[in-house]
């Protein structure tokens, strides 16, 4: 009885002692404390468990999605079904990007940090992301990163950092000489200076990096921009970038959303790797030609509920991908001659909620998409003249040449018969029976020959 009772007493003694031991790691917080203090400890920097992150399965990478989910730090890598290859955390709350951060996403082949509040990112911040090969960190808040953050990525190949307050001091003279590398062709290419005034507006590969230690000079020995350079930026500064105006995602496929940005016109600089841009819900009044020139990957492109009005003839070249266009709730009348001509590929075309005017101007449209039976139109309807408001424009195009006056056609007849014959004999000349068409004669240069046929 004696021993049966020290053993109990042994036993309670060491779960309180457990307990006390729980208690401390969890700061006082019970069991979810401990685990959260476990955690730590294995992780380095604080993480935390993001039980509303979904994971998802794209041609066999798995992807685990945590953005828009108000987060401030790093999520455990533990927890999920699979190892995930591609971490999307834009537009959180992340501020600091500790060392170590991502321990535990070693397997990583992208990092989507976009839009976020980062200014600071600590050397380790990226230890251990070998295999790294796209690292997105555009519209955040950092001024300065050093060299030695890109130094545990040696396979990344993709870095963005444009629309961030760039300081291009002293600090910054490693990173800049390693974008500069010419290895280094596709990281931050947009990425331009913020501060000092002396170098703002100048991309990050164009700064001179042994200049930016030297004392701030005003003078002009200081400015290291030519006054033709100046003039040249201030005219492209006069439209706006997509760097910076748009939001740009590579995943599941490359996407840039300009949509609601009070945008006037197209902007330039559209990533030559776009999928999909949406410039909905803007004010663009024209497309000129050559706006999506460099956009020659684009398989969707919205313009819905802009103002469009009217479409230069090249507007649309080289979107020889273009799979889906959206022209609906825009102010157009017509689309002239020639503007769908490199549209190859189109199979849905939406046009609702245009003011269409059915008259010869409007045949252009109705031709091309018999041209393309292939190609789903929405939304081509009569607005104006009243006659035909509502009205298809397919059917107004087939009655207009249904009810088209025979004696237009006999005039048009009348003028081929009235051409003088002697027109067509000084252009065909008879020989053996066959007919060669020759140059006009005011057009024919000198003949070393002539034939002359015996009979």
């Amino acid at each position: 009885m004696h021993t049966t009772s020290s053993v109990l007493w042994t036993l309670l003694v060491l779960l309180l002692f457990s307990m006390a031991e729980m208690r401390r790691a969890g700061r006082g917080k019970g069991l979810k404390g401990a685990r959260h203090g476990l955690a730590r400890d294995r992780s380095g920097p604080a993480r935390f468990m993001a039980p509303n992150c979904t994971e998802s399965v794209q041609s066999r990478d798995v992807f685990l999605d945590c953005q828009e989910r108000g987060l401030i730090s790093i999520p455990s890598s533990n927890g999920w079904s699979q190892e995930p290859k591609h971490l999307l955390l834009a537009r959180n709350r992340i501020r600091i990007l500790r060392d170590g951060a991502f321990t535990g996403f070693e397997g990583l082949n992208s990092l989507d940090l976009q839009q976020n509040q980062i200014s600071v990112v600590e050397e380790g911040a990226f230890q251990g992301l070998w295999r790294l090969k796209t690292l997105l960190l555009q519209h955040n808040k950092l001024g300065t990163v050093s060299e030695e953050a890109l130094i545990p990525m040696p396979n990344l190949r993709y870095l963005r950092l444009y629309d961030n307050p760039w300081n291009c001091v002293c600090s910054l003279e490693s990173l800049v000489q390693t974008l500069q590398v010419p290895s280094n062709r596709h990281l931050a290419n947009h990425a331009r200076c913020t501060e000092p005034l002396r170098l703002k507006g100048k991309k990050l590969k164009q700064v001179d990096p042994d200049f930016l230690c030297q004392e701030s000079d005003p003078g002009p020995q200081g400015d290291q921009t030519d006054p033709s350079e100046s003039v040249e930026l201030s005219g492209l500064r006069s439209k706006p970038d997509a760097t910076t105006s748009c939001h740009a995602y590579l995943f599941p496929e490359p996407r840039l959303d300009c949509s609601r940005r009070g945008l006037t016109q197209v902007p330039s600089g559209i990533p030559d790797d776009i999928v999909h841009m949406d410039l909905s819900h803007n004010s663009i009044r024209q497309l000129r030609a050559r706006d999506f020139h460099e956009a020659r990957s684009l398989r969707t492109l919205n313009l819905k509920n802009n103002d469009l009005d009217h479409m230069e003839k090249a507007s649309l070249s080289g979107l020889l991908h273009l799979h889906e266009l959206d022209l609906s709730d825009n102010d157009l009348h017509f689309v002239q001659y020639g503007v769908l001509e490199d549209l190859y590929f189109l199979s849905l075309l939406k046009l609702g909620g245009n003011p269409w005017v059915c008259n010869y101007s409007i045949h252009y449209m109705m031709y091309w998409l018999r041209l393309h039976p292939g190609v789903r139109q929405s939304g081509l309807l009569c607005r104006s003249p009243v006659e035909h408001t509502g009205e298809r424009v397919e059917k107004y195009v087939d009655s207009y040449y249904r009810e088209c006056p025979k004696e237009k056609q006999r005039s048009l007849e009348e003028e081929t018969e009235q051409t003088d014959p002697e027109l067509w004999e000084s252009l065909l000349e008879v020989q053996g029976g066959h007919e060669e068409e020759l140059e006009p004669g005011h057009l024919r240069g000198p003949q070393k020959y002539q034939i002359i046929r015996l009979s």
